[in-house]
């Protein structure tokens, strides 16, 4: 099996750590694939060994908006709930950097949180996460203007890729922050003006 396994790192449970290998099924994408689409069905869940992917909410007129991403040794925990509960979807995952992830069937899924506390403390813990990084957006949106939230998204796409070069559009920046194409490329020319950004064709370069 690919050693990028080991990036879940269970070091007191090498045991589960090989059952997650043996019982997965691995697969590669590349930028901008789905995984998720919303309202489908969940049959296992996605475990990031290698690049990002980026969980979105999209609302019934078509407006999306960005809740949280994936990074390596990571899962989604709303694909965990949904797949324990045989329920469906609420969101897409989609991948933001070309991905390598492990798909353990929902029935492991349980079965490891019977046998392996361990599996069962990597879950709560990515809870506890991904209700913070919800609190963040909830936060954002309520209480902080686009052209800040814009900044946040940029920064933190910084730091997911490690590079100053960032390849996207307006129009998929716009649908991360739930507003229109028309505002976001007011304020990324405002802020290629004051000498934070360079921007390219589908391409933005914080300075």
């Amino acid at each position: 099996m690919p050693d990028s396994g080991n990036i879940f790192d269970f070091s007191t449970s090498p045991e589960l750590r090989k059952k997650l290998q043996l019982n997965s099924i691995i697969k590669t994408y590349l930028s901008g694939q789905t995984i998720v689409q919303e309202n489908s069905h969940i049959r296992s869940i996605p475990l990031v060994a290698k690049g990002a992917v980026k969980v979105i909410r999209t609302e019934e007129d078509g407006r999306e908006i960005l809740l949280y991403y994936i990074k390596p040794g990571e899962t989604c925990i709303m694909s965990f709930l949904g797949g324990i509960h045989r329920e469906t979807s609420k969101v897409k995952a989609e991948v933001e950097e070309d991905a390598e992830i492990f798909f353990l069937p929902i029935d492991k899924v349980t079965e490891f949180i019977k046998e392996y506390p361990e599996w069962l403390d990597y879950i709560f813990k990515l809870y506890h996460k991904r209700f913070e990084e919800l609190l963040e957006v909830i936060n954002a949106v309520a209480f902080k203007k686009v052209d800040e939230r814009l900044m946040l998204l940029l920064q933190k796409k910084v730091e997911l890729t490690g590079q100053k070069l960032i390849s996207i559009t307006h129009e998929q920046l716009a649908n991360e922050l739930g507003t229109a194409r028309v505002v976001v490329s007011r304020l990324l020319k405002q802020l290629e003006e004051d000498g934070i950004v360079r921007l390219g064709r589908n391409k933005i370069e914080m300075v």
